[in-house]
């Protein structure tokens, strides 16, 4: 499987030639690229052909459709989570539909992996059959006590057959973010199947989310977008320090790079 060039455990975009037509139309360009992806990877998934390799190497394919309209990508810290002996739990802020896009290739390489999502995602035309494939857990975010039984139960069921998660505990996705609004249910899921919790701070800003249609938002390749993965972190007790840990490790990547973090009194 294909994987990102990592220098001394960095990845960051090297000189892409952009074409006219993705310079003035960026958002065009993308978008184009991404439906021949998703059309592509639906029509496997739907014959059962939708692997590991394949979602890998769409999502690679999706990062290098948004360097070909001028994004450029820095990702650091993925020499924590390869070291694993075993699954974890990676946790992380949620800004726009790039990570969800772009976060199978820095993963997928190295580890098993599968997302807590939404119910629409899996019934969203044709990108459903996708998220299928990827036997992913679904929310409903209408009654908090079903999510929390649906991600512990089956976060830990997919953890104990060696598949890591990837879980974003905020209500919506925003560029702001709120520490407030950033619920410990990973953490749960950790400590429930006795996983360490990788801490995932991202600036996805780039991909900007859409009034209508969330996922078709404007791209602006001038914002540079940021992937740090942090180290591993075991959960002792509640899990409330752990919690904390992460939030700082989200909080103090978003002000190096110049994010937006709620300031709650």
């Amino acid at each position: 499987m294909e994987s990102l060039q990592y220098q001394n455990g960095v990845y960051r975009t090297s000189q892409v030639r952009i074409s006219l037509f993705s310079r003035i139309f960026p958002e065009l360009s993308l978008y184009i690229s991404v439906a021949r992806i998703v059309f592509s990877g639906s029509r496997l998934a739907k014959r059962g052909r939708y692997g590991d390799a394949e979602w890998g190497a769409d999502s690679l394919d999706s990062l290098r459709a948004f360097e070909r309209v001028g994004g450029v990508f820095e990702v650091t810290g993925t020499d924590s989570f390869r070291s694993l002996g075993g699954p974890c739990v990676f946790i992380g802020n949620h800004m726009s539909t790039l990570e969800t896009m772009v976060l199978p290739c820095l993963i997928v390489p190295f580890k098993k992996v599968t997302f807590v999502v939404k119910q629409s995602l899996v019934d969203y035309p044709v990108f459903k059959h996708i998220m299928r494939a990827r036997d992913p857990i679904t929310v409903g975010r209408s009654n908090p006590r079903e999510d929390l039984k649906a991600v512990l139960e089956g976060g830990e069921e997919r953890l104990k057959k060696g598949v890591s998660l990837v879980i974003f505990p905020q209500t919506t996705r925003t560029p702001v973010f709120n520490p407030a609004e950033f619920n410990t249910i990973g953490v749960k899921l950790a400590k429930r199947a006795g996983v360490p919790v990788v801490p995932v701070a991202l600036l996805t800003d780039a991909w900007g989310n859409g009034k209508h249609l969330k996922e078709f938002g404007r791209i602006d390749p001038s914002k540079k977008v940021h992937f740090a993965f942090g180290e591993p972190v075991k959960i002792a007790g509640r899990g409330d320090e752990e919690h904390q840990l992460i939030i700082e490790f989200i909080t103090g990547k978003l002000r190096e790079w110049g994010g937006q973090v709620a300031e709650n009194k």
